[in-house]
């Protein structure tokens, strides 16, 4: 997860991504951002999010996103 925090960090350092969990709610990420975070994790974790997962309660927090990857990884 360390990685990932590192990710969303470049996007926009001025949020904590520890304890944030309205990232999309809070247009902490806007829709540009979420297309390059979503391409940097798919390049980063080798995983594919299908147009399906791209929902806020996916989006909305580094933990939920995790487990996003993590769930994507259990399915390969």
């Amino acid at each position: 997860m360390e990685r990932l925090i590192e990710i969303l960090e470049e996007l926009n350092p001025d949020v904590d991504y520890n304890t944030v969990e309205n990232l999309i709610d809070g247009r902490y990420l806007d829709s540009l951002k979420i297309l390059s975070l979503i391409a940097e994790i798919e390049d980063e974790f080798d995983v594919e999010i299908p147009t399906v997962e791209i929902i806020p309660a996916n989006f909305n927090s580094a933990k939920s996103m995790w487990d996003l990857i993590e769930r994507l990884k259990d399915d390969e």
